[in-house]
C-alpha cells in the first residue's frame, strides 16, 4: 500500500490502472492527487485474455511440453491430447466495461454466444449493435449459427457459459453493493460446468484461490487460466503450483498489458509511459485551471 502524507509530495503517478495499492483516503486528506493510466490497455488487455482462453482450452502448453521433452511420438486420434474448441462456444464476461466489451467484441468473430453481467450498468447499446453484427456475419455466410447476446444475472451467466471471464475492479465487502473480493468462492465455482473454463485477468483477489485449487483438484470445473492473483509474485508454496494442475490451468505474470504499444508509447492517448508523465505534467504545470478535479488522469477527483 502506497501511503500518503503531509509534505512535499505534489502528485502520485502510477502507471497502472488499478489504485487499491493507494491510501485514497488519506490522499483525499491531504490534498494529494493521484493518477493511474486507465483506457490505453484495453484492447491490450482483452486480447491477452482472448488469447488465454484459447491456450488453456486447446492445452497449448501440454503441446508444447510434448515438444520440449522429446515425448512425441506417433499419431493417434485419443493420443497425446485432446482440448475443446472455442469456437462456436458460450462466453460469459463479468463485468463489461472497457475491456469486457473489448473481450466480447473479439468472441463475436469466433462465432460465440456471449451472456454479460454487470452490476453497476448494463450497456444496451452495445448489446444491439453486437446483434446486428451477430445477424450480419450469418447473412454474409460467415456464421452458420444464429449467435445469441444478452444481459443475465450472474448465477445464470456461471450456470450457462462454457468460459467465465472476468473483467470487475477488486471491491471489498462494505465497499459496494456488489463486492468482487473472492468473488469466484466456492458456490460461485460450483455453480459452473464441469466442462467450463475461468480466465481471470482483473485483480487477484476477485478469485478465492483455495476454492478454485479444490475445484480443479475434484474436476468442479475443466480449467483456469490466471494473469493475476491473491499476492504478486505467486508464492513458491502456492497450491496453484502443483504439478498434477499444470495440463489445466495457465499462470502468467501479470503480462496482459504486457505489449509494447501499451507500455512504451509516449502518447498517453495509446501508451501508459505516455500517460503517466502526462499525468504527472498535467499537476506540476497546473494545466485545467490548475484544478485536479478537471484533470482527466486524476483519479481522486472528488478531494478537489
Amino acid at each position: 500500500m502506497f501511503r500518503v502524507g503531509a509534505g512535499t509530495l505534489r502528485v502520485v503517478a502510477q502507471i497502472a490502472v488499478g489504485f487499491d495499492n493507494i491510501d485514497r483516503e488519506a490522499a483525499n486528506r491531504y490534498k494529494i492527487p493521484f493518477t493511474n493510466t486507465a483506457d490505453v490497455l484495453t484492447e491490450a488487455t482483452a486480447e491477452f485474455a482472448f488469447f488465454m482462453m484459447g491456450a488453456v482450452s486447446r492445452k497449448l502448453y501440454s503441446s508444447e511440453r510434448l515438444v520440449e521433452e522429446n515425448q512425441w511420438g506417433s499419431w493417434h486420434p485419443y493420443y497425446p491430447i485432446l482440448g475443446d474448441e472455442v469456437t462456436g462456444k458460450t462466453a460469459g464476461v463479468v463485468g463489461t466495461g472497457r475491456i469486457g466489451k473489448a473481450f466480447a467484441k473479439k468472441c463475436v468473430g469466433l462465432d460465440m454466444d456471449l451472456l454479460l453481467f454487470d452490476p453497476e450498468f448494463q450497456d444496451n447499446g452495445f448489446v444491439e449493435f453486437a446483434r446486428r453484427e451477430m445477424e450480419l456475419r450469418r447473412e454474409a455466410g460467415f456464421s452458420r449459427a444464429k449467435n445469441t447476446i444478452g444481459y443475465v444475472s450472474f448465477e445464470e451467466l456461471l450456470a450457462r457459459s462454457d468460459y467465465v471471464s472476468l473483467h470487475v475492479p477488486l471491491l471489498m465487502a462494505g465497499e459496494s453493493a456488489f463486492p468482487t473480493h473472492h468473488l469466484m468462492n466456492e458456490a460461485a465455482l460450483r455453480l459452473m460446468k464441469r466442462t467450463a473454463y475461468l480466465i481471470n485477468t482483473s485483480r487477484g483477489p476477485v478469485v478465492d484461490e483455495d476454492a478454485l485449487y479444490d475445484a480443479l483438484i475434484n474436476e468442479t470445473i475443466a480449467g483456469a487460466a490466471l494473469d493475476v492473483f491473491e499476492k504478486e509474485p505467486l508464492p513458491v508454496d502456492s497450491p496453484l503450483r502443483d504439478p498434477c494442475l499444470r495440463d489445466r490451468l495457465r499462470l502468467f505474470h501479470h503480462f496482459a498489458s504486457g505489449t509494447k504499444e501499451t507500455r512504451l508509447s509516449a502518447d498517453p492517448e495509446s501508451g501508459m509511459a505516455g500517460r503517466c508523465v502526462q499525468g504527472v505534467i498535467d499537476v506540476i504545470e497546473g494545466e485545467y485551471g490548475g484544478n485536479p478535479a478537471n484533470m482527466p488522469f486524476v483519479v481522486n477527483k472528488e478531494a478537489f
